[in-house]
């Protein structure tokens, strides 16, 4: 418990809460009678309850679409079933103001709706819902095929020989021993959705705005800190009551299940069912997935005049860009790698620590600090930011010009990947497998190695990949506190996104798609990995 404790509090508790009390406190004291003021105004209200209402949305959504992926990816085995698990994966990397373009240009003025049909989806909740689905399609594919592709398929195939039908059968033995994975999926989709901003920005237009939008627009627009400063504690609040509630249910329905070899529970698709399930994967990839991402591909290179790799040569010269970068913009990609190793090192130690010591429920202090690990990711990534910027300017922790400032706040949302990733399984380990190599004269050291390990070796992995992937794509924090000779990629390619002209523009997709290609071939790197005991990651 110590390092993580130690970790959240330097890092995360420790620069909200300045960045706040800058906002609330004055010569005068503390400025509590902002909050009345503050939610009594009927603008105010009618955000947080856009908020809360939309992300309940978007989670059902993309549950009722990504379940029967999982499904197809634990269970089914199909040629190119390593590239499509990695295709699935890069939109959750992908900057949000590059993916609320991308979908704009779909479904907004002169879209492929509007030009085939004469519909536009743009200022509608539909679009925000469908770019949300986009986004968290893989956390629930990944995060509950993790654990379904460790199931033993022999109970379920028991209470069908006893008379249980295939959904009965489903529904009374893999659906509750999945419980604990979907409800960890479904609270990190909430919280993305929740405090969702890019893609609301964007898509929404002037109706629509979320409290992250209207923490952004209070801070930065109207430089009204107290306003902002009390919407992030509501935010806060709203998140942690909502971790609270989540953390009490999936404890309750918690068993020690019995977890097998993942090579030995997937095969060939057999009947028409199957098949069909397999056919709505590969529909459901094509039009939600591919083409969004062929849309920024094709706009990379299509330049005045034709198609040509113009915008590629110009992201090798600073020049060209203007005074948009003092390096040439190439370089992010070799920044963003960097940073993202180095975050996915920070998450592992301190999110593997964490779940471990959830897993012995040690009291109440214990197991509240299961919901408290997820506060990173419903607090304001603009609010951290700020706070680093501020906080950690003073020896000895004066990081304001040190590479590791990066790596740290990308840590901070890597972190709960680890975490919620890792525990349904280090808790599905049963205890008395650790008892018996106590007996025998295992040390803890040791029983953690012969018996966790084999265990949640898969686990690992899955949570490595998803802190990497989330720090290549960290944008909210890392806007603020990357150095202008060492931006990563998003941060690059808001830069350009923010300044006019199609050199501008182009550059900006065709940094979009290198992102693209790194994510993907990482991840495919990664799904290549095989280890003796735990099978295919």
């Amino acid at each position: 418990m110590a390092v993580p404790v130690a970790f959240f509090a330097l890092f995360f508790a420790y620069p909200v809460a300045a960045i706040v009390g800058r906002g609330l406190k004055t010569e005068d004291g503390w400025q509590w009678g902002r909050f009345g003021d503050v939610l009594g105004r009927a603008d105010l209200l009618d955000v947080l309850w856009f908020t809360t209402w939309q992300a309940v949305a978007s989670t059902a959504l993309t549950l009722l679409i990504a379940l029967p992926g999982a499904y197809v990816f634990a269970r089914l085995e199909f040629p190119g079933k390593q590239v499509l698990r990695a295709i699935v994966t890069v939109p959750f990397v992908l900057p949000t103001v590059v993916v609320g373009t991308a979908f704009l240009a779909l479904l907004g003025r002169g879209g492929l709706l509007d030009e085939l049909w004469g519909v536009r989806l743009d200022t509608t909740v539909w679009a925000i819902l469908l770019a949300h689905v986009f986004f968290n399609y893989a956390v629930v594919v990944r995060t509950v095929g993790g654990l379904w592709l460790q199931l033993d398929p022999r109970q379920e195939e028991a209470a069908r020989v006893l008379g249980a039908g295939r959904f009965a059968a489903w529904r009374k033995v893999t659906l509750p021993a999945l419980a604990p994975a979907v409800g960890a999926a479904a609270l990190m989709v909430f919280l993305f959705t929740f405090t969702s901003f890019g893609v609301v920005q964007i898509l929404g237009g002037p109706a629509y705005s979320t409290l992250e939008v209207e923490i952004y627009r209070q801070t930065a627009q109207l430089l009204d800190l107290p306003t902002a400063a009390v919407l992030t504690l509501v935010q806060f609040a709203a998140v942690g009551a909502i971790l609270a509630v989540h953390a009490r249910t999936v404890r309750r329905r918690e068993t020690a299940l019995r977890l097998v070899d993942p090579a030995l529970t997937s095969h060939r698709p057999r009947g028409a069912g199957q098949w069909a399930l397999l056919g709505g994967l590969l529909l459901t990839v094509l039009l939600l997935i591919l083409l969004p991402l062929g849309v920024l591909v094709e706009r990379s290179f299509d330049q005045p005049g034709g198609h040509g790799f113009a915008y590629y040569r110009a992201l090798g010269s600073a020049e060209a860009s203007g005074s948009t970068f003092l390096v040439a913009p190439l370089e992010a990609i070799g920044n963003s790698l960097q940073y993202a190793l180095a975050a996915t090192g920070i998450s592992l130690v301190v999110g593997g620590l964490a779940a471990a010591a959830l897993t012995r429920r040690a009291g109440r202090l214990v197991r509240g600090f299961d919901a408290l690990l997820m506060l990173p990711l419903g607090v304001s990534a603009v609010t951290v930011g700020f706070g680093f910027l501020i906080t950690l300017d003073e020896p000895p922790l004066d990081l304001r010009t040190s590479w590791i400032l990066v790596p740290l706040a990308q840590a901070l949302v890597g972190v709960p990947f680890v975490v919620r990733t890792m525990l349904p399984v280090l808790r599905a380990v049963d205890a008395r497998l650790r008892e018996a190599a106590a007996v025998l004269g295992a040390s803890p050291l040791r029983a953690w190695r012969e018996v966790d390990l084999p265990l949640v070796r898969r686990a690992l992995l899955v949570a490595a990949g998803f802190a990497f992937a989330v720090s290549l794509g960290e944008f909210g924090a890392t806007v603020f506190i990357a150095r202008p000779d060492r931006p990563t990629l998003p941060v690059a390619v808001a830069r350009l996104l923010g300044r006019s002209g199609d050199l501008n523009y182009g550059q900006a997709m065709a940094l979009s798609t290198i992102l693209m290609l790194v994510c993907a071939v990482s991840l495919l790197l990664l799904e290549r990995i095989r280890t003796d005991r735990s099978g295919e990651f």
